[in-house]
């Protein structure tokens, strides 16, 4: 069995579908017309070219190339989070970096070297594309728990000062809200883990059956990567916070304003 490819004007013909949303957004009157029709403008070329880029480094299959591209991929969440978050990238960017690099090498090197194993497990044909469905989740997960983190402590300094004053370190007062990001991030993946393939047939599993494979090979491919993704996505939200929030407290042990890009969150 092989994949039915798509011709592009059959392609061509699935841009009709956005009449839909788009009819909505007309008859509702919203403004975010425009700003619609840029994203699909921007997804349609940005995958065009990852579509060229990716057959470039799948044929080349440079682990050099593909650890480059890995990092790129990287840097670019790293960016997206502290938008997402509306937090300084100079505040953010080095402890964010390093905690998106660990929670997606980790959970990725286990994915391929024990369980897909065999000469072609670091492969680009792999290596990409595991990396970018966990990296993917850690980002929307960082997203949730970074903000969930510095809003909570913006928006209960007084209760987070008073124990510091009765004689809390200040690892002792961050601890709560910590927890309470880190359970607000983690949630949508347990949510996720909890009904795949009763709700959904995920990314990965739907991948591998169109491609031909056999539906026990996509079920154990997506079981593997479901663990590599909520190992991944806890390990850089605990890091991210944990890398991020002490150097962003003044002396007295604040929150320092100068985080937030807008002067608050």
């Amino acid at each position: 069995m092989t994949i039915i490819d798509i011709s592009s004007w059959r392609l061509a013909a699935s841009y009709l579908l956005l009449a839909v949303p788009l009819g909505i957004m007309l008859w509702l009157r919203l403004p975010m017309l425009s700003q619609a029709l840029i994203a699909v403008v921007r997804m349609t070329l940005q995958l065009l070219f990852i579509g060229f880029y990716l057959q470039f480094v799948f044929d080349l299959n440079s682990l050099w190339v593909t650890g480059a591209w890995g990092l790129v991929m990287i840097v670019v969440a790293d960016v997206s989070i502290a938008r997402g978050c509306g937090l300084r990238m100079r505040r953010l960017g080095g402890g964010l970096f390093l905690a998106l690099l660990a929670g997606t090498v980790v959970p990725l090197l286990f994915f391929v070297l024990l369980v897909v194993q065999g000469p072609a497990a670091l492969d680009a044909q792999y290596v990409i594309p595991i990396c970018g469905m966990i990296l993917g989740n850690c980002l929307r997960a960082d997203i949730v728990g970074i903000r969930t983190f510095y809003q909570s402590l913006w928006n209960n300094e007084k209760a987070y000062l008073l124990t510091l004053a009765q004689g809390a370190s200040l690892k002792e007062a961050l601890l709560p809200f910590i927890r309470e990001a880190w359970q607000t991030a983690l949630a949508p993946t347990v949510a996720s883990i909890a009904t795949i393939g009763l709700v959904s047939l995920p990314g990965m599993m739907t991948g591998v059956i169109l491609g031909g494979g056999n539906p026990m090979t996509a079920i154990k491919y997506q079981i593997a990567i479901m663990i590599a993704i909520f190992a991944g996505t806890a390990m850089t939200v605990i890091l991210a916070i944990w890398l991020t929030a002490f150097n962003n407290f003044t002396p007295r042990g604040t929150l320092d304003r100068d985080l937030f890009a807008a002067g608050r969150p």
